[in-house]
């Protein structure tokens, strides 16, 4: 069994897997099933309580875990809408929520594996990496596509909505925003004063992802942070942007 010392918030695990059949075919979009598979390799009681209430701010509630794409080789169908996985499939996890880490830990190892839709998974090994931030300034790749939006009003009363990408203003202020509020659900006390400053470090590619039947807009790629270290720290953790528990906004540490 895997330890995970319970007053460590820096929890990142890559779990590996072998699909029993090959190749192992997924549909393109597939958050869906990942995120429904994690639910389910997971105590029941905390299940429950992060899918129905999560951490709550005001009017927002926050799961507090995020995951990254699928890694591995693969092949793409356009025209069928699939994905095929050869060999081996690599999926982070990310939390700092040290029950929720080792009840996936624990369970996914008992089981010996994972299913995404009809697709069977064997586990081959699992591995913890823990970040922790010591500076106020931390350089991240994201490893699934970050999500940041507002919804807005058209004249006939409408709603649509607007994604924004690094490097814009609104960017940064729906980050800071986000971040703030994930802090007082999480802690139940005021964030640390001061804002993280929002540097896009070279290109970032838009990567649009159907979930459930709705559209959502991401970002990926590597960004500077600067601001106070609680705040990089629960970046690093929960994942950054909206809809974390849904696949969007998983990061690690990118090495200066």
């Amino acid at each position: 069994m895997i330890s995970i010392n319970k007053e460590v918030r820096t929890i990142h695990l890559e779990i590996y897997f072998k699909p029993l059949k090959k190749p192992g075919v997924l549909p393109i979009h597939y958050n869906y099933l990942v995120q429904a598979a994690i639910y389910n390799s997971i105590d029941s009681k905390l299940a429950n309580f992060l899918h129905e209430k999560g951490y709550v701010d005001g009017s927002r509630t926050f799961k507090l875990f995020s995951f990254s794409l699928l890694q591995g080789a693969y092949q793409m169908d356009r025209v069928r809408k699939t994905i095929a996985f050869e060999r081996e499939i690599q999926l982070t996890v990310s939390s700092p929520l040290p029950k929720f880490c080792q009840s996936l830990v624990s369970i996914l190892l008992t089981k010996g594996g994972l299913r995404l839709g009809a697709l069977e998974l064997e586990i081959d090994k699992v591995k913890v990496r823990q970040f922790r931030v010591k500076e106020n300034q931390v350089n991240i790749r994201t490893l699934s596509p970050a999500v940041l939006y507002s919804t807005l009003l058209r004249p006939d009363g409408r709603k649509y909505t607007v994604f924004f990408q690094p490097g814009e203003p609104d960017y940064t202020r729906l980050f800071n925003e986000n971040l703030r509020k994930k802090y007082r659900a999480l802690f139940e006390k005021e964030e640390p004063t001061g804002a993280i400053e929002v540097r896009p470090l070279g290109l970032q590619r838009m990567r649009i992802i159907n979930y459930k039947d709705t559209v959502i807009k991401g970002y990926w790629g590597k960004l500077f942070l600067n601001g106070p270290k609680e705040l990089l720290q629960l970046a690093i953790d929960g994942g950054i942007g909206s809809k974390n528990s849904q696949g969007f906004g998983c990061v690690e540490v990118e090495e200066r």
